[in-house]
Order: C-alpha cells, then structure tokens, then sequence
C-alpha cells in the first residue's frame, strides 16, 4: 500500500472537530497515520488537493444489497433492468446490470463512484447467512456486513415465552458468531410469525405472537436488554410493527417509549411516522414533530430516515404481511417467501409520483425527519435502498438539504395537499457541508460503533473521497474527483482505477457455551438443516474479515 500525502484539502472530519479546515492528510499502510517527522520521509505520491473538499468515505448503515429478497427482486424484475441505463464495462470492471436492484459487482463500483466505502445490509435470515457471504464475495471495493433477524425467530421467542434471558443471550451471541453478522435486527416484531402461521399480523405493540404466548413488546425490550448486556458495537436495529400504515405513528412512539434506559436504533423512521386511520386516507398526516420531539428528549435513540424520492423503484421487506398490503394498494405483482423458523419477505415493484398525494407526503415526512431532529449525529442518511429510492439517490437528497431554494421548488410541484399534512414549508434549515458530513459517514460510523470510519483521524482507515466544490450541489456529490479505499485511489472522476474487495466486518461477541446443546436439541428437532452445517466458516469470508470488538471486551 503505498505512502502517499494528500495536500491542501478543505478538510470536514466532524469526529475531530475539522470544519473546512486547510490541512494535510498522511496515508501509510491503509491507515491514516501522523505527519512523518523525519524531513527526508518522501511521500511516494502528493495528490494536490488545493480547493477541493476531504471527507471520509461514505457509511451507508442501511441498504439492501444481498441475501434471498434482493435475489428474487433480481429475478422478478427484468423490467426494471430494461428501463435503466447498463453498467458499461471498463478494462477494470465487468459489465452489469443497474436498475432498482443492481447486481452484485454492479452495487460494489456504483457505491464506490458515489464516494461510499462501507455498505451494511439491513435484514439477512441466519439461514441464509452462508449465500449472502457468496454474494458479498462478489462485491467489490466497499467494505460490508449484515444485519440478522431476530425478531420472529422461534427460539428467540420460546425463551422470552420461558423467561430464560441468559440462554436469550447466550443464543444471540452465538447465532451472530455462526452467521458471521454485526447486530441484531427485528423487522415487525412477532407480526411476520403471525402472518406465517396465517392468523394476521400484529398492529400493536402489545399485540400477541399467540403461539408463543409473547408479546411485540416483550421481543423488543427483552432483544434490546440482551443486545446491551452482549456489549455489541450496534443497538438493536428495529423496523416497528405497522410498518406503512396509517396511523402508526402510535405505534412508533409506544416502541420508543418501551425502549426507555436503552440503546436502540429505529430504522426507516419516514415509514412509521403516518397519522390517520388505517382506512382513511383523506386523514393522512405527517406525525413527524411529536416524534422528533421524542428524539431530541431521549438520547438513547437514533434513527435513520428512509428516504422517498420519486421514480420507480423496488419495495423489498423483510416484512411478509406490508408486502401483501403493498400489492393490495398497488395492484402490482407480488412475491413472499418464508425462512423456517426465523424471517419472511415480501417484494413488489412500486412508483412513487410527485402528483400523488400519499407518495409526496412521503418525501416531505422524510425531509421533516432531517430538519427536525436537531442533533445530527443522532440521524443518518438513507433511503432504505431500494424502498424508498436507489442509494445513488443521495446527491439529490444532499441537495434538497443544503439547498432550501430547491426544496421549496420541488414542494411547489408536489400535490397541494402535502402544505396542509406536513411542516415542511415552514422548515427554514439548511445542512451546512459540516452537517452532511455527519449523516453520510460520522454519525452512521458512531451509531455503528465503526471507530475506523466515517473520520480521517490518525488510525482510522484510509477511506477518503475528495470532491469538486461549485454551485451545483448535487453533481458534486454524484461525480466526487477522487475515491481512495484503504489507501489506494479506487475512482478518478467515476473511472475505477483499481478493481480491489474490502472486508466483512462481524462481531464475535463470547457467550456460555453451556446453552448450545439445547440450542442443538431444538435445531435438530425443527430445522431441516444439520446443525454443524448451519455455522458459517471462515473459507466464506473469502477477501478478509474485521472482528468488530464489543463494547465490554
């Protein structure tokens, strides 16, 4: 890896308090490293930054890149291929497909184009935690991890059901040591069980997964509690039951107020922030500044925002009965598919228009998110790939917050009603680059628990994007000049100069192995899998894994 110096740049590095600062930046060996002081240390490169912005490279803490939902969006949707532009080939990169659902090779260069060096996928089955490391393999540049589901899982919920929270425990850390994954994710808690055994699905967090005799509130608090005494770098990462509908913003501030006294993160929070009736869609409201307001009091909780842009796009859940929902109010094909005793899914292709009121007060719920929530470190960018929009969409929504002019542009073509149901026209702010900074690579790096990321401090890895500063916000944040992953110029003016692989980062957090023959007694009985083939071995992690450390090693 070569030693390199790069010089003059506008640095904005919020971790270590740079903001615009002039300043060098030293690369050695992958990392960032101080200034060399013997006189004769000679840089191998000088890359003349003089008036050009130095940020991290980007984090991306929720996105949907990998695992079976992504592949049977991959397969269901040709259309969706016919329609967008292909990934032209270069003499460094293979040839792909783009559209709502990119390939694998085709997602790793478009994130790294972008200035995107870490990428996280939200919701992988345990059981299908082996075929998402195949496709991680397949995955160039970006370094990535996975999120596992937990929260429909039936040995999670025979546990709770048996008040039994050291085999809770013991069962989560050893499940994410077998599936290589960094946190625990639950996606409408006991409602996707629910739908599986065909009784409905649970609108309440205190509705009742009736099998197993527990509640939505009991798999949140008592997942969150473990994941706390695990001492993993992440707080459970939760997507709320009602996702989509509604009215659901009661059930949103009920979760977080369940959550209270522990860390938690709440996901796609643009998608749970719904006032109105279930049935009524005249009512339809934006309950975004009771709940920002919540936020802003409790600092245990984070969110990230889920972003709609308009277009067409894909809507891939972990959340088999919001797929069917979606089908139903769209009309649109639809898939679902179910794990055995831990997840289900639901895919369906969907447009959102700017004339239609539901879809624009969408976007305008997600921008009030950014604009009210007062501490930037607490919020990250996404758009909930590809649910809301593409990841590639994140220029734009630097824009639309950097920008107010264009903003108030856009809320001029939106249907009219979306002034009476939201705040946003009266929402002044704008994020300074400083801020963006923030919610594209600190605080989704801080929230993660990555000390290695989302800064440029000394020995924090080299992952650095340089852009071209000018009046078009949103161009600049498309084509950045240079992309340097672990120390090396991955992308020059969105050309791919080196075709390397990152890493996978997982946890392995200790346990009492003392629980694993009744966690072996249960899987044999129920699984139809053996469970010494369940693990997931190193060979998997075929370009290199990062043991993330937990908080209390």
């Amino acid at each position: 890896m070569t030693f390199f110096k790069i010089a003059n740049g506008t640095v904005y590095d919020p971790t270590n308090g740079v903001n615009g600062d002039v300043q060098d930046l030293w690369i050695d060996a992958g990392k960032i490293v101080a200034p060399p002081t013997d006189p004769d240390a000679l840089p191998a490169r000088v890359l003349d930054a003089t008036g050009l912005v130095v940020m991290a490279g980007g984090v991306d803490m929720h996105s949907h890149i990998a695992g079976p939902k992504v592949n049977l969006a991959r397969k269901m949707r040709p259309e969706d291929k016919r329609k967008a532009e292909p990934f032209r080939r270069t003499p460094l990169t293979r040839s792909g497909t783009r559209g709502s659902v990119p390939s694998t090779f085709t997602t790793g260069y478009l994130y790294a184009g972008m200035g995107y060096t870490t990428a996280f996928d939200a919701a992988i089955p345990p059981l299908s935690a082996r075929h998402a490391h195949e496709e991680f393999h397949d995955t160039p540049v970006i370094d990535k991890g996975f999120f596992l589901l937990f929260g429909n899982n039936h040995y999670v919920m025979r546990q709770i059901a048996a008040r039994e929270p050291e085999k809770l425990r013991a069962f989560v850390a050893w499940l994410l040591a077998a599936g290589k994954g960094y946190a625990v994710k639950l996606v409408n808690p006991g409602g996707v069980e629910e739908w599986k055994g065909g009784t409905g699905n649970i609108h309440d967090i205190d509705g009742m997964v009736e099998y197993f005799g527990v509640t939505a509130r009991q798999i949140v608090t008592e997942l969150s509690q473990a994941v706390m005494d695990l001492g993993l770098p992440h707080a459970v990462h939760i997507h709320c039951n009602n996702l989509g509908i509604p009215g659901n913003w009661k059930t949103t501030l009920a979760t977080m107020q369940a959550l209270e006294g522990r860390r938690a993160h709440l996901t796609h929070i643009q998608f749970h922030s719904y006032g109105g009736e279930p049935d009524d869609q005249a009512a339809f409201c934006s309950q975004v500044p009771a709940l920002a307001d919540y936020v802003n009091a409790h600092s245990n909780i984070t969110v990230d925002v889920g972003q709609v842009l308009f277009g067409d796009t894909t809507s891939m859940t972990g959340d088999g009965p919001l797929g069917y929902y979606l089908h139903k109010v769209t009309g649109h094909k639809w898939t679902n598919a179910d794990t055995e005793m831990e997840a289900g899914c639901g895919i369906v292709p969907i447009s959102y228009k700017e004339k239609s009121f539901v879809n624009a007060l969408q976007w305008a719920i997600g921008l009030e998110w950014y604009l009210l929530v007062k501490d930037p470190w607490r919020i990250a960018m996404s758009t909930d790939h590809p649910n809301g929009g593409s990841f590639l969409a994140y220029p734009q929504i630097v824009q639309l917050l950097m920008d107010r002019t264009y903003r108030e542009e856009v809320l001029k073509r939106v249907h009219p009603r979306v002034l009476k149901r939201s705040t946003l026209k009266d929402l002044d702010r704008e994020y300074s680059l400083y801020e963006i900074a923030i919610i594209t690579r600190a605080s989704p790096a801080r929230i993660l628990g990555l000390t290695n990321k989302g800064q440029l401090g000394v020995g924090a890895d080299a992952d650095v994007t340089i852009y071209t500063p000018g009046l078009d916000i949103r161009a600049m944040f498309e084509l950045p000049r240079y992309v340097i992953k672990g120390g090396e110029i991955v992308v020059e003016k969105g050309e791919i100069r080196q075709d390397l692989y990152g890493k996978t980062l997982h946890v392995q957090p200790e346990y009492d192995h003392g629980v694993i023959p009744d966690v072996k007694q249960w899987f044999e009985a129920y699984y139809t899998i053996q469970f010494a083939n369940y693990p997931v071995d190193e060979s998997y992690l075929a370009h290199g894994g990062t043991v993330v450390p937990c908080l209390r090693q």
